[in-house]
């Protein structure tokens, strides 16, 4: 799974941030100052969208916790024709360039389905992007349940990273992928999930609880 090394930064993030580090301090050195102050904004800002705080994960029976940090713009009652086949309640996730992008397990369980779906990039807040757009799809099951949590590129985002396989184990909260520059993560769950959420609220991933499977 992904592993952050004991530093709050993705390792992801790292081949984007030291490149513009180095340069940074040569442009202050051969007098381009404007250029300079123009590239240490944008490593800073790389910086911070990589970051990766540790977070307390929520314990409690058949709790379910947010796979990312953002905003809920989606709950509704659909049927999920893909992979879960069933009556599902499902929550939508944006995620504006400013939030953490690390993306974390909604329960703990067994990885029986990892997918992934090229597509268009809509901008991730329409609800054609849980459709149509850039994903990687992911089934969880603990054995009794079984939950859906899907990665889908927006505009902006253009690499969905998932370092999950089929057969792993993983726990609650853990990290397992990212993506980079604004997204979206959608979220199913059993019908008879008792939610915690609604439109509007700002989740953090990991650290609130979606809801509570009954």
């Amino acid at each position: 799974m992904m592993k952050n090394y004991g530093i709050p930064v993705a390792a992801e993030g790292w081949p984007f941030i030291l490149p513009l580090a180095a340069v940074t301090p040569l442009l202050f050195i051969v007098g381009w100052k404007n250029t300079g102050y123009a590239v240490l904004v944008l490593t800073l800002f790389v910086l911070f969208f990589f970051r990766d705080p540790d977070r307390t994960v929520p314990h409690g029976k058949d709790v379910v916790v947010s796979p990312a940090d953002g905003r809920v713009i989606v709950v509704k009652d659909i049927y999920e024709p893909d992979y879960l086949k069933q009556d599902v309640k499902q929550i939508s996730i944006f995620l504006s360039v400013f939030n953490v992008h690390v993306n974390r397990a909604p329960i703990g369980g067994t990885i029986e389905t990892v997918k992934y779906n090229p597509g268009k990039f809509h901008v991730a807040s329409v609800d054609k992007a849980s459709l149509d757009n850039e994903q990687t799809a992911m089934v969880i099951s603990d054995g009794k349940n079984k939950i859906l949590v899907k990665q889908i590129a927006g505009l902006i985002a253009r690499r969905i990273v998932c370092y999950a396989k089929p057969g792993d184990t993983i726990k609650v909260g853990e990290r397992y992928g990212l993506i980079r520059f604004g997204s979206r993560v959608d979220l199913f769950l059993p019908k008879n999930t008792d939610l915690m959420v609604k439109v509007g609220d700002r989740i953090k991933g990991s650290r609130d609880v979606i809801g509570v499977i009954k």
